[in-house]
């Protein structure tokens, strides 16, 4: 999947990132909070920040402990709520680590791995 939007609403707290195929035409959108969104918003234009963010800290120290992200997924769908997993290479294995989708999106687009979005989700999101 592709980040194809940001939606930061200064007015309220409807907050939305869209995610799209990147081989495909399914496409859907996600509510988060205001702190992930602006996280996504400041990787895609590139502004630095005087200090690193908790998105940063997070892919900091997943290198550190000697791990490698390898891509999320946005894996389950239950009661309007989405569930994500990091995917992360540690001697030789894939450790996953459940996480707000927001939070996993924001960490991807920092260390720049794949999005993924299960096909079940895909389905049910857009109606296939």
């Amino acid at each position: 999947m592709e980040l194809t939007r940001i939606i930061i609403n200064e007015a309220s707290d409807s907050h939305i990132i869209s995610l799209k195929e990147v081989d495909g035409e399914r496409m859907f959108s996600i509510m988060i909070g205001i702190f992930e969104a602006s996280s996504i918003d400041r990787r895609i234009r590139n502004q630095p920040t005087q200090r690193p963010l908790t998105h940063d800290l997070l892919a900091s120290t997943i290198e550190l402990l000697g791990g490698d992200l390898q891509d999320i997924v946005i894996n389950e769908l239950r009661e309007h709520t989405y569930y994500a997993k990091l995917r992360i290479r540690h001697d030789g294995e894939i450790v996953e680590v459940d996480s707000r989708p927001s939070d996993a999106i924001a960490l991807a687009v920092t260390v720049d791995v794949p999005i993924y979005v299960a096909e079940d989700i895909l389905d049910e999101v857009v109606g296939q």
